[in-house]
């Protein structure tokens, strides 16, 4: 009995002892470099026993074998593994890894993994730009990608950008890329009014169309360069797309985050005009002051703030992410500024256990800009820069009585030009898309989208009648009123938009064997995107009338126009593509699109863009040198609409009494825009994975090219610009670089450089005897003035001037003649200069670097093999301007020329582009420990940033970067500098915090 009982209670403790140690409890905490991580996944290798971290970032999991492996993990961070051998507390800090935040890139129509892309794409994530301060993404990429180049058209908050990606692919407007938000393509046009021409003082550009988006709220943008990754946008991919993917909710506990910052804002750099004494020292008229100062005139220290606060949630089946964004800019140039506020919602639900997901985004925008007198094309009278400029600085703004100092018609006081004139605009807009993903089987699903894009803008502008302008069409005097002479101008435009999208895609993955894997889409789209607007503009006011505005018609004396118009665009489209994998290193992608667009006449409104890609895996996922090595290329066709509505059908114009009197310049035989490309680049890892990079060869060929040219050449009878296809070729051809080293990888101390570089060639091939004007110049003797034109065997907007080379004893400028000899002007001849304003290099690069809770980051970004026209110069700074009371900068008044030597547009006017800049340089600290622990903050990070620390560049104006629109007759431009308003140097001071 005794030794029964023994064995029963050996057995017992044996089984408990057992149960014991095979079924501990295992506790701990779970970090970021930022603090305590709510959410974060923790399980069980090998089996269903998982849990996830509290709001302090805490977990518990029980039943858990003293030799089992936990796997910690959070997205985008790098998952962890730790034996649970001897321990019962297990804590870890999770780092970031952006390799594998890039590893699955979001490419049309789904997601690719960077291991099996065929084709040239590139994803940036949100760690990658947080410390941006960015108007909208497209600035974002600012040296960031290789073969993209981004350039603001001036400092204005909310000025428009050109992004190019690998070059232009046409030569009109319409180079800009595709923009998809969330699975809905943007129609890419203009969400605000353009400012039209007032009395000679020139027309402005509208506001940037992607300034609704707000940067906290987005996850990721995907550049997508090639035809493997773009012909399944068709019609729409030939200038490459960005794929923008905003955040959602991550974790399952309630998370509030609240981030705010300010800046400080300056103009970068020193622009120097002469000072009252020297103006008079080098033969300028004195008027007795010396108390001007250009930019005490019209400039100011800027200032921005900027909140946003965001609550994400969620369960086992739902995540739901809610953000509100307030951004308030105050520009360098007194009266501009832009104020944002915007909210975005994201929720996804699954029912049915998963079968069926709902996805839901919501993004509004409300943005008020305020803008003056800041134009493209202002004759010699000049725009707001251009009178502040050639103010005489011995002359005072204001008379002793407070009077506004006044000259003449001509020559404007820019004090009181800034606070005649008033210019609003305020735009509403909202992005929204539901989708839903129906699970059929395992390897077959149907998705349903639908998304709305809609926008109404008003913009308010007017220039008081006490403004005195030579111009005719502000003066005269209306008899009726005793002879007062009237001036003054109101004008109210609006544009609204309401787009809709509709796709239904059928999504295909599955694994048949461990060397054969197929994934592939099939896809209908229908796109509809509606247009109209309104203009208002009354001219002549007497100056007791000072808000014209709300009331337009008062007072009128010398007219009011209105005008209206509305445009409906439709695009219906079929897509397939596919993905094979064969034999785990071989990949086989294709993709063919049919684009059917009511913009095209009836012969040619569809389309039909294929494309085909491979890569082979060489090395994949090796240990030592090489750790992963692929080769790649591609082959496809896409196209290109965005050229004018109503550019192959006929718009009845009618006259007086409603008879229609002739008909606009539609081509019906219009055909599509078409761009043939193709590739070769590799991808590699080395160095036990420390260095990763890629290279890359493309060659674009567009033909069928559209552009204006004026009716009377293409058809009998009167009208303006129509649209034709030309002959000829435009070829872009170029090679591209992107590298990245981790220099150092540890626990508390980390350090990464990454660096990219393009190399890019373009020209008009086959072109014949066709030639295109671009570049108009603007400025007193320069009407009708050009300085770029499109020709056979010539780079795009090649320079086509006289070629200044210097003055002779008499200080009259010397030119080349066309045999080679130096003449006057009279006897000089134009070149076609071997100088164009696109760069022929672009290059970035950044480096980060962190110590325990220390982090350091710099950007720079730079292009070169470029010129820039600098119009500013040649319309304002010359020697007879000087004689004439106008002011210049010490170079001119120095320089032998002459008074009576005139302005001619010319070499001497070009300038050297190339420029490199200290694009952003952070300092951040984060906040850890129980004091943190104690409030219920999660995290807490303060930093001070700077933007635009200094330039390295020769050129004399402003900025280097920049682009005035200076088209002409339709034609665009590149590398114009004309009145810009100057960008800024900023210094920002912030603090992001998470409950």
């Amino acid at each position: 009995m005794k030794n029964s009982l023994l064995k029963g209670l050996m057995v017992f403790l044996t089984v408990l002892c057992t149960g014991m140690a095979y079924s501990q409890e295992i506790t701990g905490k779970v970090s970021d470099a930022s603090g305590p991580l709510p959410g974060a996944n923790v399980l069980v290798k090998g089996t269903t026993i998982s849990t996830q971290t509290d709001f302090d970032g805490r977990y518990t999991l029980k039943n858990v074998s003293s030799d089992a492996i936990l796997v910690f993990s959070y997205i985008g961070l790098r998952k962890q593994e730790v034996s649970t051998t001897g321990k019962s507390v297990i804590n870890v800090v999770l780092k970031d890894d952006s390799a594998e935040l890039r590893e699955v890139i979001v490419v049309g129509y789904g997601t690719v993994k960077k291991k099996d892309a065929t084709g040239a794409v590139d994803q940036l994530g949100a760690k990658q730009f947080d410390n941006v301060a960015a108007t909208n993404p497209a600035e974002l990429l600012r040296g960031k990608v290789s073969g993209v180049q981004v350039t603001q058209s001036s400092g204005e908050p909310g000025a428009a950008i050109s992004v190019r990606i690998r070059g232009n692919s046409s030569i009109r407007s319409g180079n800009n890329p595709l923009y998809v938000v969330d699975g809905v393509p943007l129609d890419g046009g203009e969400v605000s009014s353009g400012g039209n021409d007032i009395a000679g003082l020139g027309s402005s550009s509208a506001r940037n169309p992607l300034n609704f988006l707000n940067q906290n709220d987005i996850e990721s943008i995907s550049i997508l360069k090639d035809a493997s990754s773009t012909a399944v946008y068709g019609s729409r991919g030939a200038n490459g797309v960005i794929v923008i993917t905003t955040k959602k909710g991550k974790s399952k506990m309630p998370t509030l985050t609240y981030g705010t910052s300010i800046s400080f804002s300056k103009i970068s750099g020193d622009f120097r005009l002469l000072s009252g004494d020297e103006f008079v020292a080098a033969g300028g008229q004195d008027r007795g002051s010396r108390s001007y100062n250009w930019e005490d005139a019209i400039l100011r220290n800027g200032f921005s703030q900027n909140h946003d606060l965001t609550f994400s949630s969620g369960t086992e089946n739902s995540n739901t992410r809610l953000s509100i964004g307030a951004t308030s800019t105050d520009g360098i140039v007194k009266n501009t500024g832009l104020d944002k506020y915007t909210l975005a919602f994201n929720n996804n639900n699954n029912f049915f256990n998963g079968n069926l997901k709902v996805d839901t985004n919501v993004i509004y925008a409300a943005l008020n800009d305020q803008t003056t007198l800041i134009s493209n094309n202002a004759g010699y009278i000049g725009n707001l820069i251009g009178t502040a400029l050639y103010w005489n600085p011995t002359l005072p703004i204001r008379q002793p009585d407070g009077s506004y100092t006044y000259v003449g018609d001509d020559y404007l006081n820019p004090v009181q030009l800034l606070d005649s004139y008033k210019d609003y605009t305020n735009t509403n807009k909202l992005l929204a898309n539901i989708s839903a993903t129906l699970k059929i089987t395992n390897s077959l699903k149907y998705k349903f989208l639908f998304g709305v894009e809609t926008s109404n803008s008003v913009r308010k502008r007017q220039l008081l009648p006490t403004m005195r302008i030579a111009s005719d069409d502000l003066t005269g005097n209306d008899a009726a009123n005793g002879g007062v002479l009237k001036r003054g101008l109101a004008e109210i435009s609006g544009v609204n938009k309401f787009n809709k999208t509709f796709e239904h895609t059928l999504l295909f993955d599955k694994n048949f064997n461990d060397n054969f894997q197929m994934n592939g889409v099939l896809g209908f789209s229908y796109y509809s995107y509606d247009v109209n607007g309104n203009n208002a503009r009354g001219q002549g006011y007497v100056e007791a009338q000072t808000n014209l505005i709300d009331n337009i018609q008062g007072g009128i004396a010398q007219e009011f126009r209105a005008s209206s118009f509305k445009n409906k665009i439709e695009l219906q489209s079929y897509f397939a593509k596919a993905e094979f994998i064969l034999y785990k290193d071989l990949v086989v992608t294709g993709s063919i699109r049919a684009d059917g667009s009511t913009k095209l006449g009836a012969d040619d409104k569809w389309g039909y863009f294929p494309a085909v890609g491979a890569a082979y895996k060489i090395v994949n996922t090796g240990e030592g040198l090489v750790n992963d090595f692929k080769i790649r290329g591609n082959y496809g066709l896409t196209g290109n609409q965005e050229f004018p509505v109503n550019s192959a059908l006929s718009k009845a114009i009618y006259g007086n009494g409603g008879t229609p009197q002739t008909v606009s310049g539609a081509n019906d035989l219009l055909r599509w825009e078409t761009t043939t490309s193709y590739g070769i680049g590799t991808d590699f890892t080395l160095l036990n994975n420390r260095l990763t990079g890629s290279f890359d060869y493309f060659h674009r060929d567009t033909k069928d090219l559209i552009a204006p040219v004026p009716q009377a050449t293409a058809q009998p009878g009167p009208g303006s610009n129509r649209s034709v296809n030309l002959p000829g070729n435009l070829i872009n051809s170029g090679f591209e670089v992107a590298l990245s080293y981790k220099i150092i990888d540890t626990d508390d101390i980390s350090w990464n450089f990454s660096a990219n570089a393009a190399f890019l060639k373009n020209s008009m091939e086959n072109f014949g005897s066709v030639q295109l004007l671009a570049g108009g110049i603007n400025g007193q003797g320069l009407s009708g003035a050009y300085a770029e034109v499109i020709k056979d065997g010539y780079p795009l907007y090649t320079y086509y001037l006289y070629d200044f080379k210097g003055y002779d004893a008499a200080g009259n400028s010397i030119y080349t003649a066309a045999d080679g000899t130096e003449t006057g002007l009279g006897n000089a001849d134009k070149k076609y200069l071997d100088k164009q304003p696109l760069p022929k290099i672009n290059i970035g690069f950044s480096t980060n670097f962190t110590y325990k809770s220390f982090d350091v980051s710099t950007s720079f970004y730079g292009a070169f093999g470029h010129y820039i026209y600098n119009n500013t110069a040649n319309a304002y700074f010359f020697k007879s301007a000087l004689l004439g009371g106008r002011n210049v900068t010490p170079e001119v008044a120095a320089s032998p020329q002459n008074g009576s030597d005139p302005n001619s547009p010319s070499t001497k006017y070009l300038e050297k582009g190339d420029f490199l800049r200290m694009g952003n340089l952070t300092l951040g600290y984060t906040f850890k420990g129980t004091a943190m622990e104690r409030f219920k903050i999660n995290s807490a990070r303060f930093f001070v940033s700077a933007n635009n620390l200094f330039v390295i560049t020769s050129y004399s104006g402003f900025d280097p970067e920049v682009d005035t629109n200076k088209a002409l007759n339709g034609v665009p431009s590149a590398g114009m500098d004309y009145l810009s308003y100057p960008r800024d140097r900023s210094i920002a001071v912030g603090l992001n915090v998470t409950f």
